[in-house]
């Protein structure tokens, strides 16, 4: 194996750069005693950090300067330029952060700071703290639900947060599942998002396995199942989203599975190492990449979808036919325009009477959000948790987070619930921050990413019901830009091979956001 030092790139940063070189806003890659660091210039400032994306390693270097943050291209996390923490999900660890120093015109990075001193500002003094919630408990252990109590101590809160789960794993990445542990690129045992040390730690009451049976809001508690009551004055409801069930006969049958938990993700795996052909019953997002998945196992694989055209509601049917051929390809059969009517030990019978063979079946037909604990609370509820724009329900002090929040998207002003990753990553971060009395509506740009057979997309906005979609670049050579747009307005954007320009359209978005949603510069040219 070469040594990590035969891979560097760019100046050592240690000797200097001559600040002529960088212009504000530039970022410029190179190294530090063997390790890769990015110098950034922001106006008259300087500031060093590790050129590594904490989330899935993203190139920062290739990244986007914005407002005292870098962003990472392939999954728009972004680290605070001062420090290094993440301060915009899905990175949820801090990157290396250096001291810079500026004499007679030349940058120099003087050396790492110390782990204790960088570790210090994760907890910053408490601000406000007779107007903070004495107890914060955080209903869900998933994306958002983990994210609001990291972000509740990072701020300096010192009340009591509890996080209970029914999940018996601790929280992990649930958008690895489909893609890298299914595929086997990624074990299973190295998805979890933190050790169970950053729990202790950071005082925050993990508790998994543990069902909620009912909220309470006149007394302010949480009901569980066995019986405990746990008092609130603050409480944030990430419930999550469950798979919708297929009903057909057969569909309880043991090689018949669904993908949403850890949990299900090693079923699945139990049985595909000895499967030799699949059918997967949904050619949705989770469709595809399980088909990818598997395919990568060698198995022999079917997608069956009740479209006419892949994806084609969804991305545009330029980009789902190439998503088609990019998979059949890969020797993936698709059955279109019909669904499965019976499922058997060894087969599956399609309502158009064709017969797949299938050592294991995989489900993926939609999800539902999980709402009876709120619906039974009273709260006001609509195929969604209504929340207002600071994420908070009609019961005050409430607030909800993730797949079930029904939340008023500022480029539409529609209200919306959106079944992404990071979007309830970013949901969690504002309700945490509102608990504490911050008042931060919330605004991030719904984004997301989609990883088969090597092939990486990645979705930028919100369009529903778009009625124009227009190409920019070459979609057969993975170089293209498409654009979602309704009545002439872009709501949306995808991006192939683009990663740069992934983050500029955000940035754009969130520009005609902050201008209070006038959108008359995303009209059409």
């Amino acid at each position: 194996m070469a040594d990590e030092s035969d891979t560097l790139k760019g100046p050592d940063l240690a000797v200097g750069v001559r600040i002529e070189r960088m212009a504000d806003g530039d970022l410029l890659l190179g190294h530090v005693a063997g390790k890769s660091v990015i110098l950034v210039r922001q106006g008259e400032d300087f500031f060093a950090l590790g050129a590594v994306c904490t989330h899935q390693g993203g190139p920062l270097a290739e990244g986007l300067v914005v407002d005292g943050g870098v962003r990472c291209p392939w999954h728009h996390a972004c680290f605070d330029l001062r420090t290094g923490l993440p301060s915009r999900p899905p990175a949820l660890d801090p990157v290396e952060c250096y001291d810079v120093e500026v004499v007679d015109g030349t940058a120099t990075v003087t050396g790492k700071r110390s782990p204790a001193t960088h570790a210090s500002l994760e907890r910053p003094p408490a601000r406000a703290a007779a107007a903070r919630p004495a107890s914060i408990v955080i209903i869900g252990g998933g994306a958002a639900g983990l994210c609001a109590a990291q972000t509740l101590r990072r701020e300096g809160y010192t009340g009591s947060v509890t996080l209970l789960s029914a999940d018996e794993a601790a929280p992990y990445d649930r958008t690895n599942l489909s893609k890298g542990v299914l595929s086997g690129d990624m074990d299973e045992d190295a998805n979890e998002l933190h050790p169970s040390q950053f729990y202790r730690d950071n005082e925050i009451e993990l508790r998994l396995g543990v069902h909620v049976e009912a909220i309470r809001t006149a007394e302010r508690e949480v009901h569980l199942a066995n019986g405990e009551r746990i008092a609130y004055e603050a409480l944030l409801i990430a419930t999550g989203a469950e798979p919708v069930k297929l009903d057909v006969p057969g569909a309880s049958l043991p090689h018949v599975h669904y993908l949403r938990s850890a949990a299900d993700c090693h079923r699945l795996l139990a049985q595909a190492r000895s499967a030799k052909t699949a059918v997967i019953i949904g050619a949705s997002f989770i469709g595809l990449e399980v088909a990818s998945g598997l395919c990568a196992r060698g198995m022999e694989v079917h997608v069956v979808g009740r479209e006419t055209s892949l994806m084609a509601n969804v991305l545009g049917k330029e980009l789902g036919a190439f998503l088609q051929e990019l998979h059949e390809k890969k020797g993936v059969v698709f059955h279109l325009d019909t669904t499965a009517s019976t499922i058997h030990e060894d087969e599956v019978i399609l309502t158009n009477e064709e017969t797949l063979q299938a050592d294991l079946v995989v489900v993926g037909i939609g999800v539902r959000p999980r709402l009876e604990l709120a619906e039974a609370a009273g709260l006001a509820v609509d195929r969604g948790v209504i929340v207002d724009r600071f994420l908070e329900t009609s019961s005050p002090g409430i607030y909800a987070a993730g797949d079930i929040a029904l939340w008023p998207e500022p480029l539409t002003s529609e209200r919306v619930r959106i079944e992404h990753w990071v979007v309830a990553e970013h949901q969690g971060q504002t309700a945490a921050l509102n608990m504490l009395g911050r008042k931060k509506p919330y605004e991030a740009v719904p984004f997301f990413w989609t990883e088969q057979h090597g092939f990486g997309l990645s979705y930028v906005g919100h369009a529903k019901g778009f009625d124009d979609v227009r190409i920019e670049g070459d979609l057969a050579r993975r170089d293209c830009t498409v654009s979602y747009l309704k009545r002439g307005r872009e709501l949306a954007a995808a991006f192939v091979h683009r990663d740069h320009a992934g983050l500029l359209k955000e940035l754009e978005f969130e520009r005609i956001i902050g201008a209070n949603g006038d959108y008359s510069a995303c009209q059409s040219s």
